[in-house]
């Protein structure tokens, strides 16, 4: 017999709505939905237009920013930079490389936790396991650096539009709502993380040469080499100020920050946003054009936050600001229209696949919802978790969220099949709304990192040529220690009256 190979996510998602629409023949009061299978797909991409165009548009936007290789530029200068520290025999003693995984996992686990990093730690890979081999380590601790953490940082974010963002728009929630304990989740979790990758090092670590003085000058030569930026940059450094000094004269006044159940008024935010962008963007813009916009992206996630927090802004005004970059991104890059939206078409590409299973996962609960099955599972699951309490709910939930997670691991198609079903059950049990995103969101990240169906854990092994057995060696207790945090952390959203939850 041949080895059992795990279907295309498309073919589980499309036998699960068969067998919704055959179980509305034989669940008590439901409707039979049989014939209308192929429509429920139409009526869940038509229920979910404005999550499937946030997606699209957001891919295509990373794709744009990273095509213009701002991104790897800055961590290979921060790296360069670190590497400098090797010069100095006091730095030497104490740890350089304890010092420069801590700071790229660091990198990686806040990139994953701001804008989900994921696919594109395989680039990553190839560029940081050659750096853990020139500090004596070998490549299970690249690999950690920079997929681990960015898996970890992706697992406990505070901003991920792909997690956070989507199941708390199916659950009726504000967006990015209860960003305070999500911020000590990701802090506790990546000093896990992190002490685990430094633990694992310490045990691997080969003395290696320092590096040389004639290295470091030749590092410095090759950044300057790059300082400056074109007339197209500057030009697109004028508009986004001119923008943004006629949003502060307009709605600047009308900043009300909103955290948790507390808030207060901010008219100066945007104002003093606004000169920190036109200072550290005249100091990027002569150095190099990469790093101005790396710049930009940095600054369109600190607007993001205040836009969110501030403004009230929604999928809308944060689809508007991602294309803003995208477009100010390519023409700071001297690209052509054409090339600008060849790139944005690429990046779209690559995320259709999640968008489509947004659709095509909805249509499962369209099915749930003409059938009348919904409030059968609901009553259900209710019943069959009476007595177990609040806490035994909860984990209950985490614990499928974990285990479907193995078959499936888009956390676009999870939510879309999940949330509808888990928000309205946690309000018959008495959990927050929020700790079920929470639960989604732990469930959702940590087996990504083990299951054989992620492509992006299989891709990177690949380059890393690591073996999967070898890697689920090494890895399991780890993540099993992680589902055991996780569950530990959805105990204070049960216990303790946190913002947001």
């Amino acid at each position: 017999m041949g080895k059992f190979k795990v279907p295309n996510t498309y073919v589980i998602i499309f036998t699960v709505l068969l067998v919704c629409a055959v179980a509305t023949w034989f669940v008590p009061g439901g409707e039979p939905q049989t014939w209308q299978v192929f429509s429920a797909l139409y009526e869940g991409f038509s229920q979910q237009a404005g999550i499937i165009a946030f997606v699209l548009i957001i891919g295509g936007a990373f794709w744009v920013v990273n095509s213009t290789k701002a991104v790897d530029n800055g961590i290979m200068k921060f790296i360069g930079r670190i590497r400098h520290l090797e010069r100095y025999g006091l730095i030497r003693k104490l740890g350089v490389g304890n010092i420069v995984i801590t700071l790229v996992m660091l990198l990686f686990g806040l990139f994953g936790a701001v804008f989900g990093m994921s696919e594109e730690t395989i680039a990553f890979v190839a560029v940081v396991i050659p750096l853990a081999r020139m500090l004596g380590y070998d490549d299970i601790t690249g690999l950690c650096m920079v997929y681990l953490a960015a898996h970890v940082g992706f697992a406990g974010a505070m901003l991920n539009p792909f997690t956070i963002g989507i199941a708390q728009d199916m659950s009726g929630l504000p967006l990015f709502s209860g960003i305070e304990y999500r911020t000590i989740c990701w802090l506790v979790l990546m000093a896990v993380a992190i002490a685990f990758v430094l633990w694992y090092a310490s045990t691997v670590r080969k003395p290696v040469a320092v590096m040389s003085e004639d290295a470091v000058l030749a590092e410095d030569k090759n950044d300057s080499d790059e300082k400056g930026s074109g007339l197209r940059a500057w030009v697109t450094f004028a508009v986004i100020l001119v923008s943004l000094v006629l949003f502060s004269v307009f709605y600047g006044s009308g900043c009300t920050i909103k955290i948790g159940q507390s808030s207060f008024s901010a008219p100066w935010l945007m104002w003093v946003l606004t000169f920190m962008f036109a200072a550290v963007s005249v100091w990027t813009l002569v150095n190099s054009t990469k790093m101005f916009i790396l710049n930009m992206l940095m600054f369109t996630i600190v607007f993001m936050v205040v836009g969110v927090m501030g403004y009230g802004w929604y999928l809308p005004e944060i689809c508007a600001l991602f294309m803003a970059l995208a477009v100010a991104s390519g023409f700071a890059a001297d690209y052509s229209a054409d090339d600008i939206a060849k790139e944005f078409i690429a990046g779209a590409k690559d995320i259709f696949s999640a968008a489509l299973i947004i659709g095509f996962a909805a249509g499962i609960i369209v099915i749930l919802k003409n059938g009348q099955v919904i409030d059968v599972m609901l009553n259900s699951m209710a019943s069959a978790l009476d007595g177990s309490g609040k806490v035994g709910a909860l984990g209950t939930m985490y614990g499928i969220q974990t285990f479907i997670n193995l078959f499936i691991p888009s956390a676009s198609a999870k939510a879309a099949v999940t949330m509808p079903i888990m928000a309205p059950f946690s309000d018959l049990i008495g959990v927050s709304r929020q700790a079920t995103v929470l639960a989604f969101q732990f469930g959702d990240g940590f087996t990504n990192m083990i299951t054989p169906c992620s492509g992006v854990l299989m891709a990177v092994l690949s380059v890393a040529k690591i073996p999967y057995e070898k890697w689920f060696r090494f890895i399991w207790k780890f993540i099993l220690l992680l589902v055991i945090i996780g569950f530990l952390l959805l105990l204070p959203t049960v216990f303790l009256d946190l913002p947001g939850f």
